[in-house]
Order: C-alpha cells, then structure tokens, then sequence
C-alpha cells in the first residue's frame, strides 16, 4: 500500500513539474516575447483596458491549483497505461506520429466546443466557469485559470482520447507530447490580449477556419460568443460566432506599427 501511494505521489509530482514547466515557458514566454517587440505589438493591443497586476497575480495562482489538478486527473492515463488498457508504441513512425497528433486537436476542439458550451448553462457557469471570466481583460498568463470543476472538466480529455485511441492502436508518447505544447501555445497566445494576426486572416479560405487572439478576447469581454479552441467552425455550425467578430479582428489587425519600427503590420 505504501509503495503504491508513493508511486503515484512521484507521478503526481512527475506530471505536475513537467506541467508547471510547460505553462511557464507558454505563458511568460508569449509575455515576454511581446514585451520585447512592443513596438509593434503595443498597437495591436485588442482592449482599451490594461490588466493589472492583481489580475495577473489571480490568473497565476489559479493556474498553479489547475495544474496541480490537472496531476491528480492525470493519474487516470497512468492507471490505463500501467494496467495495459492503453498500450504504448515503441520505436518512431512519423505518418502515425503526425495522424495521431492531427487527432488529438480535431476531438480537443470539439471536446473543448461542447464542453465549454456546458459551462456557461446557468447552472454551471458561477461554480465552474466564473473564475476564469474574472479576467475580462486576459494576459496569457489566464492559460489555465481555471476553478477546481473546470479543471477536471478540461484534464479529462487526454486520459478519455488515450482510452478511443487504444481501440484502435498504441500510443506514440511523441504525439502526446506535441499536442501538449501545441495546445499550452494557442492556449497562451489565445488569451495574450494581442492580435498579431495580419489583415483578411479571418476571411482566407486558407486561414480563416482558425481561431485568432479576438476571436477568444471577445468571448473574455462579452461571454455570449466564440467558445471555440482552435478552429472557428464549430462557432460557425452553430451560430455562436460573434455577428461582428471579422470587424473586431480588422480594427486591431488594421493597425500599424509604432514609428521606428520596421515589422508591418
């Protein structure tokens, strides 16, 4: 009994290490990524309002107690993996790499859509969504500010993918590990507050199915529309896209940079 609380204490502390690492290194990154290019991102600033310290404070702490939520949940996919349930590849195939990877962020996004979708019926959204709307005005550091219930809501995902995968085959750890830093990614440049995208972004044929900074600061700042992740499709489907969200994106994506700096807008 022992040895097995200490086991799953050191993957607990395993997962939450590795996690901690990989939402600093998403979150201060893009921070300070766009400290350091100011000149051009300072006017593609998406709110009037500044956040303060306090919020960034607030979103960090929050997300410090997701990720140590997200090591508890995380214990699932270790139980499947060590009890055979989910079996895990061995050796490096790139086509299956690349499939498997491509798949986890299609069903993430409709999992993240749905899910999402659920948090804001009213009697979900003050116990496990609310938290995460305090910031109105988010900075990437709102990645994973999440209260405890949304938590295990959006760590469920990879134990619940790891599982509709086995049916099917073994897991490359390979793409697991690319999703993860794909989603930290968009996750902390979907709530950076700062669009970089360029002007007709939205409305390309070859871009536009993907989410852009505004698409998910309006939904910070108004809360009725775009729940999508990744992709603008499912907000398309089902006409939860904001009715002015390609204007929104083309005031900001519009303008230009400080003078003396030679990035165009």
């Amino acid at each position: 009994m022992t040895g097995t609380l200490l086991t799953l204490g050191d993957h607990w502390m395993h997962s939450f290490t590795t996690e901690m690492v990989r939402y600093l290194f998403g979150a201060a990154g893009v921070a300070l990524v766009y400290w350091l290019l100011r000149r051009w991102t300072a006017p593609r600033r998406i709110q009037q309002r500044a956040a303060t310290l306090a919020d960034r404070r607030r979103e960090l702490w929050l997300s410090v107690q997701t990720i140590a939520i997200f090591g508890v949940v995380d214990l699932i996919a270790f139980a499947l993996i060590a009890y055979g349930v989910v079996k895990i590849a061995h050796g490096f195939d790139p086509a299956v790499v690349a499939i498997q990877f491509v798949a986890m962020v299609i069903f993430h996004d409709a999992y993240f859509y749905w899910m999402h979708r659920g948090l804001h019926l009213r009697m979900m959204f003050r116990r496990a969504h609310a938290a995460h709307h305090l910031s109105r005005t988010p900075t990437s550091w709102a990645a994973y500010a999440f209260a405890p219930i949304e938590s295990v809501f959006e760590a469920l995902y990879v134990p619940i993918f790891l599982l509709g995968l086995s049916l099917f085959g073994a897991v490359y750890p390979l793409a697991i590990f690319i999703f993860l830093g794909h989603q930290i990614a968009r996750n902390a440049i979907g709530h950076s507050g700062h669009e970089l995208a360029w002007s007709g972004f939205t409305r390309s044929p070859l871009t536009g199915w993907l989410t852009t900074t505004t698409h998910h600061d309006l939904h910070h700042s108004e809360g009725r529309y775009n729940f999508g992740l990744y992709f603008s499709w499912w907000d398309r489907m089902m006409g939860t896209e904001h009715p002015r969200y390609h204007e929104r994106f083309e005031a900001v994506a519009g303008r230009k940079a400080i003078e003396g700096d030679t990035v165009p807008a």
